[in-house]
């Protein structure tokens, strides 16, 4: 009887991670390399469960059948797939210093030139003003960051990712930055960080870098000329020998014993070459785009996908998801309406927007009264036309007409028309006879009168239209309803439907023709261009008042600002250029934020606004900067500041004057926060948004170090986790009420979060995120 191959059948229960053998009268099933088990179930393998990380220097993540190693930011990975090498940042676009770049193992910092101080962002430079702070006049000593004490003096700091050493000046490097300069493990000691190296690597003598053990034998037999005669021969017979366990079988990688020799093979993201031996990096974006949505970008043994703006990256780290900023709170104040990576705000009916996502009421009345005729009252998000006594508002709300209207007329005129037919019957000689009036044929006898079917008269400000009434056109007007609609006569203009008359052009100024329908019509001396408006009185174009805007040539009038919106100076031409100037308060909930006056517009010039933060009893302060946009190009004019009191003298936490757009999370340095912005007549920008929470003060140090890791803010998707209103608000959430942690599970924090921030965190914040007893 023939065998049957129940594996090519698919007759076999193998899992699905094994591999089916036929063998005489049956089959066997196998895990394939990474699994373990019987193989009718095969479990994962995870490789980085275990002493030695998988191998990886920095960070091993286990993957289905396999793992992979990564490397810390400011390290790339070699191509052995494992050992981690510094990222020359300096090499690409300076560093983004504005002076000098120079690079550390793992980091890099901005210096600048003589004459310059950097700045808080640690990127640009300020040019050293002769009159000002102390900080910025003598040679304070600071390594990094100089504060001004309430008793005289200055305070260090020191950047994130550093601490302040002994002599209160200098600062020391710590592990939490570019892995301390650590090319493989870090520890933190007293005097700066101790570097380690894990096995088949010995310690350079940089006391940093790390070698193969091989490649350190080489650098001693360069060194020590006599070295290669007290070689033992047993080890030169095993040189010539190809195994693993000399010079990795000569492997790239990963190399393996067999009967016929060494195996070489290659991790993930690598391809073996034609020689067996050599491994080199797999360009996933070469194909497919990396399976990316938007942007790919090549790494050692891997790829990175990024999202363009208005996109966030999902947590499979490859598709881009449209961030619904209308989701967000306080995003528009009336209507919003989300678009693929950006957003529209809209207003309600008798409201304007300004400042991009805020809507204020319009002032109908401040332009020509709003078109009525006698009084306009404006009120929110419209107007009302009213009349003076004696008269009534028409049916178009704006004209006022006799309150006698033409009912009222005809019912007086009939009245003494049948008292003059009285009079005609008795002496008038006729059985019957006609009578007009006003267009209106009557039949009289002497024993009654009969009225004719009088043609059906329109209202006011109204027209026939076959057997209906009509609104006058714009250009026309009707001064009763028995007449035709007339043309506006010259020196007239009406730019509205259905009314009862035109407006004067003004100042004895003629129109071009009848009929006109709008001011630009009247024929006048200059012609005015935007942010002027024509005096018709003086014959001239007057810039329009601080407050107002007009955006068209050749008008009359200035539009108000809408809601409680002004402009900077005078002569605006849009209703952008109109800002809202309120900001500033006192602030103390667990969690709240601080915003430039009209964000996200541009801020108004000559601002000043006033912040109080006063946290709950036994609680501390958390800022979050995500971004702020503040123009340096007017030397420090536009300023924010964050002190315990509003004296020049107390403890600062925060001082900025630049635009920075990476984001950075800090403590304040008191319980309580003066925060103080002002501007001047300068230039202006968007300003900024930031968020506050509150935290329990048992928690301080924990949080300072979560903040202070350098780690947290080198990679891009961390810096968008503290630009996203949503995830702020949940990491917030957390913070301020550690027992909120729960109400987040497991998967939904991978579904918010990326695997990396999660990674950074967890240790950190473990004991931070636990139940309350």
């Amino acid at each position: 009887m023939p065998d049957v191959d129940e594996c090519a059948l698919g007759l076999d229960d193998c899992h699905p991670d094994a591999i089916c053998q036929n063998t005489p009268k049956l089959y066997k099933c196998m895990c394939k390399v990474g699994y373990a088990g019987e193989g009718k179930k095969c479990e994962d393998i995870d490789e980085c469960d275990n002493d030695f990380n998988g191998g990886c220097v920095h960070e091993c993540f286990n993957i289905p059948g396999n793992y992979r190693c990564t490397c810390y930011d400011g390290f790339m990975l070699a191509h052995d797939g494992h050992n981690c090498l510094d990222t020359d940042e300096c090499m690409f676009n300076n560093g983004g210093c504005q002076h000098v770049c120079v690079n550390t193992v793992g980091s890099y910092e901005c210096r600048c030139k003589e004459g310059f101080f950097l700045s808080d962002n640690q990127h640009t430079c300020i040019h050293r003003s002769e009159e000002g702070m102390s900080c910025m006049n003598k040679d304070h000593g600071c390594a990094h960051i100089c504060r001004e004490t309430p008793k005289g003096g200055v305070a260090c700091e020191c950047r994130p990712g550093f601490e302040l050493s002994k002599n209160q000046r200098s600062c020391i490097l710590t592990c939490n930055h570019g892995n301390g300069g650590c090319q493989h493990t870090c520890d933190d000691a007293d005097n700066g960080p101790i570097c380690g190296c894990h096995p088949k690597y010995i310690m350079h003598v940089d006391g940093k870098t790390c070698l193969e053990r091989e490649e350190a034998a080489v650098e001693v037999s360069e060194g020590n000329t006599t070295a290669g005669a007290d070689v033992d021969k047993r080890v030169k017979r095993r040189l010539l020998m190809e195994t693993c366990a000399v010079n990795n079988g000569g492997c790239d990688r990963t190399c393996k014993d067999t009967s016929t020799g060494v195996h070489c093979s290659c991790p993930v993201g690598f391809t073996l070459q034609f020689d067996g031996k050599t491994c080199k990096d797999i360009d996933e974006c070469q194909s497919n785009n990396g399976g990316c949505d938007h942007f790919c970008k090549n790494t050692v043994g891997s790829f990175d996908c990024s999202c363009r703006k208005g996109f966030k990256l999902l947590t499979d780290e490859k598709s881009c998801q449209d961030i619904d900023e209308c989701s967000f709170e306080r995003t528009c104040d009336h209507t919003c309406i989300n678009h693929p990576g950006t957003f529209a705000c809209t207003c309600n009916k008798g409201y304007a927007l300004y400042g991009f996502t805020h809507c204020g009421d319009i002032n109908e009345c401040s332009v020509n009264n709003g078109g009525c005729q006698q009084l306009c009252v404006n009120t929110l998000g419209d107007y009302e036309c009213l009349c003076h006594s004696n008269y009534k508002l028409h049916w178009n709300k704006k004209d006022c007409v006799d309150t006698c209207d033409v009912r009222c007329a005809r019912k007086k005129t009939e009245k003494r028309f049948r008292k003059t037919i009285r009079t005609l019957r008795k002496t008038v000689n006729r059985d019957q006879f006609r009578v007009r009036v006003s267009g209106m044929d009557h039949e009289v006898a002497r024993k009654s009168l009969k009225l004719s079917e009088p043609q059906q008269s329109c209202g006011v400000g109204q027209m026939h239209m076959g057997n209906r009434c009509d609104q006058c056109s714009p250009g026309e007007y009707s001064p009763d309803g028995f007449k035709p609609c007339l043309p506006c006569p010259l020196g007239t203009y009406q730019p509205e439907a259905g009314r009862v008359s035109c407006f004067p052009c003004g100042g004895g100024l003629t129109t071009r023709h009848s009929s006109a329908s709008f001011f630009q019509d009247c024929e006048t001396k200059v012609q005015c261009s935007p942010g002027h408006f024509y005096n018709t009185t003086t014959h001239r174009c007057i810039r329009c008042t601080v407050g107002t805007y007009q955006p068209e040539f050749g008008q009359n009038y200035c539009i108000s600002c809408p809601g409680n919106t002004t402009t900077d100076f005078d002569g605006s031409t849009n209703v952008t250029q109109c800002k809202n100037r309120h900001c500033g308060g006192e602030l103390g909930d667990y969690t709240g934020y601080i915003e430039s006056p009209n964000y996200p517009g541009d801020y108004p010039a000559n601002s000043e606004c006033t912040w109080n933060i006063n946290p709950p009893p036994k609680r501390r302060i958390l800022i979050v900067v995500p971004e702020i946009f503040l123009p340096i190009e007017d030397e420090c004019g536009d300023y924010l500041v964050m002190r315990k009191s509003s004296s020049s003298n107390s403890v600062t936490t925060y001082e900025t004057c630049q635009t920075y757009e990476r984001p950075i999370a800090f403590t304040s340095r008191s319980k309580k926060l003066w925060i103080q912005f002002k501007s001047n007549e300068g230039n202006s920008a968007k300003g900024f948004q930031i968020p506050y929470v509150t935290y329990d003060e048992d928690y301080q140090e924990l949080i300072e170090d979560i903040v202070r890791d350098g780690r947290l803010y080198a990679s891009e998707n961390h810096q968008e986790i503290l630009k996203d209103k949503k995830l702020i608000k949940a990491l917030f959430d957390v913070l301020a009420h550690p027992q909120n942690y729960f109400k987040y599970t497991a998967q939904e924090s991978r579904e918010m979060f990326p695997r990396s921030f999660i990674r950074l965190l967890r240790s950190k914040v473990s004991r931070f995120l636990r139940p309350y007893k």
